[in-house]
Formats: C-alpha cells, structure tokens, sequence
C-alpha cells in the first residue's frame, strides 16, 4: 500500500507547493487557465473563442453573486467602420446595487478588456506556421481580477453605496469599441458614473505595479491617502500611459478615471503569453488593494474631473471632506498624525472580546468616521469587517473619543472623514520546559 501511494504521488499533475495555495490564488489561476487556453483560440473579437470567453465571464459573476445585466453570451453589437466592414463583439455587464437611497443611482464602473489578438501565421523555414495569442497576461489577467472583484464586492454588499458596474469589454483592442459602444449606445446613464477602474495586464507585478490617472489630482490624492493605511502592496503613479485601453473612452466622457497594469513584458501579444508566466501570489495582493481602492470610490464623495471648480463647491455647500485634503488636519492631543489617536487612545483602551479571545479570533478592523466642526466623532461605522464581537469593540473605542480639534480648508471649519485600521492580534505563548 505504501508503495502505490508513493507512486501515486509520484505521477499527479498537482504541485506539491499547489496545496499551500490560497483559495484566491487557485481560482485566479482556473480563470486565467480556462481564459488563455487554446481552445479559446486568442479571443479575437467577433470570434467563437471571445463568444466562449463571455460565457464563461457571464457565468463566473453569476457564481459569485452578481446580476448580469447582458445575455447568456453577452451584449452583442455591430459597428460599420470607415472601411465599410462591420466590426462585431461583445460586451459581458455585472451589477452591484448600492444600499444608499441618495447614491445607489450613481456608478464606479471596473473594467477590463475581454478580446485579444486571436492566430496568426508567421512563416519558419519556409513554411508558413499558424500560432495562437493565447493572452494570459492580455487580458486574462484583468478578467480573472474582474471576476474576484466581483465576489469580494457581491459579498460585502452591504458596504456599497454606489452601485458597482463590472464590464468585461469586447472589441478593445479595437480602439476600445466596446467601450466606447457602452458609453455611447447601450448605457443611458453614462452622466451618473463617477468613476472607472481599467483593469489591463495584472499578472507580472515583478515588472512593478502601476496606476495611472492621466494627472487627475483627486484620483491621486486617494491613491495617496492609501500610502498611509495597510496595504499589501501599493502602486507607482506613473505620468505617461502604460498602453492604450479602455479608461481612454471614460476620459473622453469626462469621468476620473485609474488604469492599473503591471506594465508591458517581454511576452507581450506573441504565441508565449500563457499562464506560464502568471504570477498569481502578487496578483491576490493586487486584488486585495484594487479591491479596498474600490470600496473607497464606492462610499466616497464624487471626484471632480476638474478639481478647482468642484472644490468651492464642498465648501459652499459644507460637505465632508476628506482627511488627506484639509488644508489644517485634524488635531487629536496636539497631533495631525491618525498614529497618535491609536497609540494613545484605541490601544490604551481597547478591551479583547471575551469570546473572541476564547475562540482565537483576531484581524484588523477598518472603522470610518467623521470629525465635525466642533471636533467631535461622529457617524462612526465599520467598513471593513473581521467578526461582530471586534466589530463592536472597534466602533465602541472610536465613539468615545476625546473631542479632536477641528479640520480647516482655507481657514474653515470643516467636517472631515477619516478611517483607521483597529488590529486585534494574540501574541503567541512560549512554551515552559
């Protein structure tokens, strides 16, 4: 019996290091895998293979909870180009509703490309050779990040004031149509987006990690404001465009828009894209940002496309503003550093659940909050969950808070928002000899 076992073990597909994997890790690598293989034959728009690609998508958001808005096989559309031919594909269109009465009708869209190049034939001694673009990187990559998105987003939807669009986009490559299509043609509510996630080529952060936001100042303060909270890894804002894609259609609507890639790979639209070169554990630390970036454009305020003009309006109309834009930050003991309210009142004073400790529950808490012009804490809730019991210890540490003295913009007293990571963690016990 031994020795079946061992030989058995011997000749399995499955890496040993496979059973260490998270369960992110596994399905980005089953979307990638199913997205890339040759039986989709590249992708290629108006093609059997980007057709198949949709169904897949459409029914991998059903499996995580999101209502698909286009068909079974996606959102089919034609458009006549300038040569005369017709350009066909397909657009695949995930919904997340949003829980607030005053926002649930405004949308963050996330993106990313569903087509690629598809075959071609070079010619190799002689003889004409026919090869496939599988697109693991481009695009598989995005679509598989699109798809976790979704879970993660459908799952914590209670946390979602907006409303979530997740569009997989046919005909990108294409001079982005699809998105273009969306914009123009099938979306009627295009004037009630306020921002757009472009998801393009995730899947080689050994290149680096990048955001770009065209200059967008709003959309960089954010990206900015995220550098002082926990975060796996953290983009480079880079000025010039990485490569075109489909966040060049929500510019032209006038929408903020953030396009994240990896960057271009020596792989790049050649026969040797495949989920090979994948590199799926920096890929999950990716989703975790992209996905806490995301919750921050759901429940924030509108961004301005351009700032100056919208931003004498917040003040007229005395909205809140966030912490990373107050000219004076908000003081807690004579400190602008949020580190001080933690040091010196979340941990003096926090108390461990009795059950949570009993069970070996620990996490980090993410609590927002506003400090009003009076510098008094108020609407506290959690936007980030762990467990109910440290939940509640969360918000019961930041509801009796000391008063803060009051945020100014321009010399104003504003009411300013703020979040906080509260960590509960049991340290280990040494063992006695």
């Amino acid at each position: 019996m031994l020795v079946a076992f061992q030989a058995q073990a011997q000749y399995r597909d499955d890496s040993y290091l496979d059973l260490f994997e998270s369960e992110t890790v596994t399905r980005l690598k089953e979307h990638v895998g199913f997205l890339s293989s040759a039986a989709m034959e590249g992708r290629k728009a108006g093609s059997e293979g980007e057709r198949e690609a949709a169904i897949y998508v459409t029914d991998a958001l059903k499996a995580c909870g999101v209502d698909v808005l286009s068909g079974s096989e996606g959102d089919f559309f034609g458009m006549k180009q300038q040569s005369g031919d017709t350009l066909t594909s397909r657009n695949v269109i995930g919904y997340i509703p949003g829980y607030d009465k005053k926002q649930k009708n405004k949308y963050i869209v996330i993106g990313a490309r569903l087509d690629n190049l598809g075959t071609g034939r070079t010619t190799v001694n002689g003889e004409a050779v026919e090869h496939t673009y599988y697109g693991a990187n481009g695009n598989a990559s995005g679509l598989a990040m699109l798809i976790e998105l979704g879970r993660r987003l459908a799952t914590n939807q209670v946390l979602l004031k907006r409303s979530v669009l997740l569009i997989a986009f046919g005909s990108s490559l294409e001079m982005n149509a699809g998105s273009w299509y969306f914009l123009n043609r099938a979306f009627d509510d295009a004037e009630n987006i306020d921002a757009m996630i472009n998801l393009d080529m995730l899947g080689t952060a050994s290149n680096g990690f990048y955001a770009y936001t065209a200059s967008n100042a709003e959309l960089n303060n954010v990206i900015e404001a995220m550098k002082n909270t926990l975060q796996p890894i953290q983009p480079q804002v880079v000025a010039k465009e990485p490569v075109m894609s489909d966040h060049r259609s929500f510019y032209d609507k006038e929408i903020p828009s953030v396009f994240f890639t990896t960057g271009m790979y020596p792989e790049y639209n050649s026969s040797k894209d495949t989920a090979s070169i994948i590199q799926y554990e920096d890929m999950e630390r990716e989703l975790e940002y992209i996905y806490n970036l995301s919750l921050e454009l759901v429940n924030g305020r509108k961004l301005a496309f351009r700032p100056d003009e919208i931003l004498e309006k917040r003040l007229f109309d005395r909205e809140i503003v966030p912490w990373h834009e107050c000219d004076t930050k908000p003081l807690f003991l004579g400190s602008p550093d949020p580190k001080t309210f933690l040091s010196r009142w979340v941990y003096v004073y926090l108390k461990y659940p009795e059950d949570a400790l009993r069970e070996g529950i620990q996490g980090t808490v993410q609590v927002d909050f506003v400090i009003d012009e009076k510098g008094k804490v108020c609407d506290a809730r959690v936007t980030k969950s762990v467990d109910p019991d440290l939940d509640e210890e969360a918000l019961r540490i930041v509801n009796a808070s000391p008063d803060w003295k009051p945020a100014k913009v321009r010399g104003q007293k504003v009411k300013c928002s703020l979040s906080i990571y509260v960590e509960f963690r049991l340290e280990k016990r040494k063992n006695r000899k």
